[in-house]
């Protein structure tokens, strides 16, 4: 009986692999972003690495990731790895270490720029992050967003500090004051308002703009406000900040109030009002300068020293102003009263009357002096100006076509000419990529846009070759990889030549668009298609160039297939027997090679069909339509196999994988998908694109992919060794939904408060969520243990003597046999100090208390006390009214008290001792060495160890 039940275990455990791999699918993963220099959503900005010199390196977003480029080198050093949505803003922090970085999805995460590493995110906005500043400091983080919402956030602390709320529309910009604390944020809504952040309040609203202020600058050591908006004024305003005369507790004079001021009343009224706003600073026009461009300011941006402003518009000019100190423009005033006083006794002598004193009014135009204009290449998107040693200004400009342009120019000469100092360009298209292909032996991938057509090494992602081309629709590598075709807008074929990167010949082959080049299987020549309703068969020749009397590729025209309708698709069978050829009628109409005639029509799309292809054995046609639906044919009969809808929108590419009936469409939804024609089943979606794919290519072996796109990249997939189940593939689907539909349920609400100007700066997320579980799990494990021991207790007085103790928690045991209440202190360690607040918002009740009791004697043993406070003062704010109600609770709270104050008294007491201590130490070596502490050490640590290894080398020679 053992023996049968044996083998029958054999049975089943040899059988099961089988059963599971019937159909094994492997899975794809991104590989590698290339092609983009820049991407438009984001700004560009100056950074500085570890010894790197000023000016040399400049941030870009290349879609979620943000690229560092060395712009003497033009290369990339450094890449901050992004996860899945956009960037959309980036700024440095004041010490250049790190860069905070703000995605589409309103996260904010923080990188280090000395290793490239991410350990600070905030989640608090709903969309987009439009604008991202530093205090001076560096110690707080302002965001604001597409939600109209500004957000101050504790860097150091890692948590959100307050939401402020008022704008109705996009905030466009967000700066700190320096010595006050003060905001003042801008929005599309048309108004600049001032927040008081110790107060967190709105105490004034700017509401001169008649249309969206898209930008807004503080100069003059924060006494002036610069606003852009859709005119071409840059509008000024003074900001004089008051001081306020009044001591603390000093009453108020009151007027002696009469009978004959009852009609004042509300006149007097309103003035109290004024003064209360006005308390704090006002805020009066100036002036304003003109712009010469015409429509609205795209970016508006300053120097660090605020001398300089740089400014353009929806064009390729960017426009320069200074701003002229004090001192400059007591000069300028008085040149220019000496000369009106010059011109008044002149006019004195003339006429003999007596004049009066000329007066000379100072205007805007005096402060604000044109400096000069800077021609880009191309439409500007972003500016960055940083003001260098010798009055040097150096400008980095992030172009609408994928480009970076960098300019320098004197600021001190008279007439200050600027000039172009570098140009990244070679690393992408300057516009869409329309067609890709790889060549044989699948190193080399091909990628031609409307100017250009670029040869990629497939390991390394650099350039190889870069040559000019027409307007390219479609491409292929010739056999050999020596030479490469591209059929063009125009109608022309183009063939180039690897080697020399020359355009060998350009052939006039059709008259309308080619939107279709194709092989023959046998490799002697090519099908191409066109919107002039033809397909024309060609073949290769090898030709004597008359000039140098070498032998040169050509093409050479054998027959031509005359159609009804425009040709958007051909394609050969594998066994060169049959021609597939897509027409705008919405048919596929599939001929004999040989004699042409007619074979099969394929007909049930609703829209033209945008892309073809044919398995490898010659047996199933897969078409892709504008639709959004593919269809798989037999090509023995011209039977519809199944008709799938694919893609939100237009399916525009589609291709086999090699020796296999998989294949993988591209869709204007942004997403990649791959299907198995047998089965008709999806069976994986690849998402990285930001916008509309527009073609993709499969490498000869199958094991690479590449894709192109309207967000400019370029991006590289390969096939892993992990299989891929496909349940298990619709069942992390399904997690991915629920988990962002949860992310975007109701915000969790504070009892008893109600919406003001001000609210918790963070949002209930999934991680949020997670951590409130993990809370719960650790609280009920803890209850557990607690229960445990009580048994344990009552068993042994019952037995009257001391029994084994129970056995503790497998998870206990896991984290090295803590104490159930050291677990729930570790498990709240782990949250992120970003996360905590909203994490313990979405805690229930029930579970508080006994939160409460352990806080307390965490308090009493001194663990993690500051960690304890802030959940426990946080706690008791959220759920006051139901704490303060329970009797329960009472004398909890009251222990407490007294623990807490006398806790964070000793915390207190020691950091100010040891705050002193360290004055003390630095005053004493400053003393001694007469060297001032912490300036320039690691400069100087340097220069000790140059001079070392000077010496070394000196004495190494001698020897």
């Amino acid at each position: 009986m053992g023996v049968k039940k044996q083998i029958n275990r054999i049975n089943i455990t040899l059988r099961l692999p089988v059963m599971g791999l019937t159909k094994q699918y492997l899975r794809y993963v991104a590989s590698a972003v290339f092609g983009v220099i820049g991407s438009q959503k984001a700004n560009i900005s100056y950074v500085t690495l570890r010894g790197g010199e000023k000016g040399r390196y400049v941030a870009v977003a290349a879609c979620e990731h943000v690229f560092i480029w060395d712009i003497r080198k033009a290369e990339k050093i450094l890449i901050l790895q992004g996860q899945k949505h956009e960037v959309t803003f980036l700024c440095p922090s004041p010490d250049g270490v790190h860069i905070a970085v703000g995605y589409e999805d309103g996260a904010v995460r923080i990188f280090s720029l000395l290793n490239g590493e991410s350990n600070v995110s905030f989640n608090g906005h709903k969309t987009a992050v439009t604008v991202i500043h530093y205090d001076a400091l560096g110690a707080r983080l302002v965001t604001g967003s597409k939600d109209t919402d500004v957000i101050v956030w504790d860097v150091i602390n890692e948590c959100g500090l307050y939401r402020l709320r008022g704008h109705k529309d996009i905030i466009t910009q967000a700066l700190f004051l320096k010595d006050k604390n003060l905001l003042v944020t801008s929005s599309k809504d048309s108004f600049v308002k001032w927040w008081d952040l110790d107060t967190q309040h709105c105490f004034k609203t700017i509401v001169g703009h008649r249309s969206e202020v898209w930008g807004m600058v503080l100069l003059n050591q924060e006494n002036r406000l610069l606003t852009g908006s859709a005119d071409s004024e840059l509008r000024a305003w003074d900001i004089s900040y008051l001081q306020e005369e009044k001591s603390e507790g000093e009453p108020k004079v009151k007027k002696g109030k009469t009978l004959l001021d009852d009609d004042d009343d509300e006149e007097n009224d309103q003035e109290v009002d004024e003064s209360l706003e006005e308390r704090i600073l006002s805020c009066k026009k100036a002036g304003s300068i003109l712009r010469e461009a015409r429509d609205r300011v795209v970016s508006l941006t300053t120097d660090r020293k605020a001398r300089i402003i740089a400014c353009h518009g929806t064009d390729s000019v960017l426009e320069l102003f200074t701003v002229l100190s004090e001192e400059e423009v007591q000069k300028k005033m008085t040149k220019k009263l000496k000369k009106a006083k010059k011109k008044a006794a002149k006019a004195q002598d003339d006429t003999g009357e007596e004049t009066e004193e000329p007066v000379v009014e100072r205007t805007l135009k005096d402060e604000i002096i044109r400096l000069t204009n800077i021609k880009a290449s191309a439409k500007i998107r972003w500016v960055e100006c940083l003001s260098c040693a010798g009055g040097e200004l150096k400008v980095a400009l992030l172009l609408q076509n994928n480009t970076i342009e960098t300019y320098s120019l004197k600021t001190l000469d008279k007439t200050p000419t600027a000039n172009k100092t570098a140009r990244l360009t070679l690393g992408g298209h300057r516009t869409d990529v329309r067609t890709l292909a790889f060549s044989s032996d699948n190193l080399a991938v091909l990628s031609a846009s409307g100017d250009t057509v670029k040869v990629w090494n497939r390991s390394t992602l650099q350039v190889i070759r870069t040559m000019a081309c027409e307007y390219a629709l479609c491409s292929l590598f010739v056999p050999g990889d020596r030479q490469i075709i591209l059929g063009t807008k125009s109608g022309t074929l183009q063939i180039f030549e690897l080697a020399s990167g020359n355009l060998l010949e350009t052939v006039d082959a059709h008259s309308g668009a080619l939107w279709s080049l194709c092989l023959a299987p046998d490799q002697r020549g090519i099908v191409t298609g066109s919107a002039d309703k033809t397909v024309k068969f060609w073949e290769f020749e090898l030709i004597k160039d008359q000039g140098t009397g070498q032998k040169k590729l050509t093409v050479k025209h054998t027959r031509t297939l005359q159609l009804e309708e425009d040709v958007l698709c051909v394609k050969f069978s594998p066994d060169h027997r049959l021609l597939a050829v897509s027409l705008l009628d919405c048919t596929v109409k599939v001929f004999y090679t040989d004699t042409l005639k007619f074979f099969l029509s394929l007909y049930g799309h609703k829209l033209p069909v945008l892309c073809l292809d044919i398995s490898h054995d010659n047996t199933i046609i897969a078409t892709g339509s504008a639709d959004r639906n593919v269809k798989i044919w037999g090509l023995d009969f011209g039977d519809c196999h199944r008709s799938m809808f694919a893609h939100d929108d237009s399916v525009m590419f589609l291709q086999f994988v090699p020796k296999t009936h998989l294949f993988f469409t591209a869709g204007k939804d942004k997403k990649i998908k791959q299907w198995d024609a047998d089965k008709f089943e999806h069976i994986q979606t690849l998402e990285g694109h930001h916008r509309e794919v527009w073609c993709l290519a499969i490498s000869p072996n199958g094991d690479h992919l590449v894709s192109s796109s309207h967000d400019k990249s370029l991006r590289l997939w390969e096939r892993t060794r992990e299989p891929i189940i496909l349940e298990e593939e619709r069942e992390m689907e399904r997690e991915a939904e629920f988990e962002e539909s949860m992310a975007k349920g109701d915000v969790p609400v504070v009892p008893g408060e109600t919406q003001g100007e001000a609210a918790p700066a963070g949002k209930k997320t999934v991680e949020t969520v997670k951590a409130a579980e993990r809370i719960m799990e650790a609280l009920e494990l803890y209850k557990e243990e607690a229960r445990k021991m009580e048994e344990h207790k009552y068993a042994c007085e019952r037995e009257g003597k001391e029994l084994p103790p129970p056995k503790p928690n497998p998870i206990l045991v896991a984290f090295g046999n803590v104490t159930p209440s050291r677990y729930v202190l570790d498990v709240i360690k782990k949250v992120r100090s970003s996360e905590l607040e909203v994490s313990l918002l979405v805690l229930p009740f029930p579970y508080v208390p006994e939160l409460l009791t352990l806080f307390n004697s965490f308090i009493q043993q001194g663990l993690e006390v500051e960690l304890v406070c802030r959940c426990l003062f946080f706690l008791l704010k959220i759920h006051f009214g139901q704490i303060s109600s329970n009797q329960m609770m009472l004398t909890v709270i009251d222990d407490l008290r007294t623990n807490t104050q006398s806790k964070v008294r000793e915390i207190r007491d020691m950091m100010g001792f040891n705050s002193a201590a360290l004055q003390f130490l630095q005053r004493e070596i400053e003393s001694k060495e007469d060297v001032m502490f912490f300036t320039d050490a690691t400069g100087q640590l340097e220069e000790k160890k140059k001079k070392r290894r000077k010496r070394e080398r000196t004495i190494l020679t001698i020897a």
